[in-house]
């Protein structure tokens, strides 16, 4: 277990500070939430501001528990979660909340054989020192995930934890989820899905070598291997996006699909062209932001009237992106 711990000089930097077993003297009391938070999107930052909020009325510090990788990846080894965000992305996400601390607890079969108040008793109040804990509103936990919030209270005021029940943030009169989400990127709804996150879905990678066919048509691309190998894939089709590389930013479009018109396979590609740029990005890392999506993935009868379409796709990107 360890604890990540916001430094109030460097802001965008997070402080690693091991846990010991005396953790709950030597540090103050926590009020604290807990979940696997993928995206951090607007329901989560819902919650969190909760935690923030009673955190400022009791003059102690706010924390998140998560953990580094999904708690059904451990217990089922074939399984291939789909995330939002990989670890390192999602500490980054939850710095930009303003909590104080980031508790970051490895998820172990030993702990899910926990019954819940087991886990509040060994865990949350002996390891971590939790005072206060703000459940979600639908969040369960305890190996059987039968018991819910009126038994957390009931635990709670055995061991002297404070639990309390976080409301609902909805969107669109719907309830906001990380699930919810990934079905909006799979239909290609970038922006709904960005306003969802409340920020645009990045994608990080290397730069692989490809088939170099956009150069000999005069759109060169850069394939994109991702860092973060369960990250979800938008749907196939064309996007506008921004490019960051070496802390430059750059107008871009992107490409997603199985190149149907050039090839006869089914191995999905991530392509961008970047916008105003010269220079060899083999091997180098870069992140695409998802905009707007364009169109959807589709074989053209020529290499011609593709080529016409890139030029078309490209005006449209330049219009969404400048807007």
């Amino acid at each position: 277990m360890r604890l990540l711990n916001k430094s109030k000089q460097r802001s965008l930097v997070l402080e690693l500070i091991d846990l010991s077993k005396k953790m709950h003297v030597e540090h103050r009391p926590l009020v604290a939430t807990l979940g696997f938070f993928d995206g951090v999107h607007i329901g989560h930052r819902y919650l969190i501001n909760q935690v923030k909020a009673k955190a400022k009325q009791l003059n102690l510090p706010a924390a998140v528990i998560t953990f580094p990788e999904h708690p059904r990846k451990v217990l089922q080894q074939d399984y291939q979660p789909k995330l939002l965000c990989g670890y390192e992305e999602k500490l980054e996400q939850l710095e930009t909340t303003g909590i104080d601390y980031c508790v970051s607890m490895p998820f172990t079969v030993e702990l899910a054989t926990l019954t819940a108040k087991e886990f509040m008793e060994k865990t949350l109040k002996e390891k971590i020192n939790v005072h206060t804990l703000v459940v979600g509103h639908d969040h369960r936990f305890g190996h059987n995930r039968e018991e819910g919030f009126p038994e957390y209270v009931k635990y709670g005021n055995e061991l002297g934890i404070d639990v309390l029940q976080a409301t609902e943030l909805r969107f669109e009169d719907r309830h906001v989820s990380s699930s919810r989400i990934r079905r909006l990127l799979a239909e290609g709804k970038i922006k709904l899905a960005n306003k969802l996150l409340s920020y645009n879905y990045k994608f990080s990678g290397k730069i692989i070598e490809g088939y170099k066919v956009g150069r000999t048509i005069g759109f060169p691309t850069a394939n994109i291997q991702a860092w973060e190998k369960y990250k979800v894939i938008p749907a196939l089709g064309v996007y506008a996006v921004f490019v960051r590389f070496e802390n430059e930013i750059y107008k871009g479009m992107l490409y997603i699909g199985t190149r149907p018109t050039l090839h006869n396979n089914n191995e999905i590609s991530m392509e961008v062209n970047i916008f105003d740029f010269e220079g060899d990005l083999y091997n180098r890392s870069l992140t695409v932001e998802f905009v707007d999506f364009i169109r959807p993935d589709k074989k053209f009868d020529s290499v011609k009237s593709l080529v016409e379409q890139i030029r078309q796709d490209k005006i449209t990107v330049m219009e969404r992106l400048n807007n």
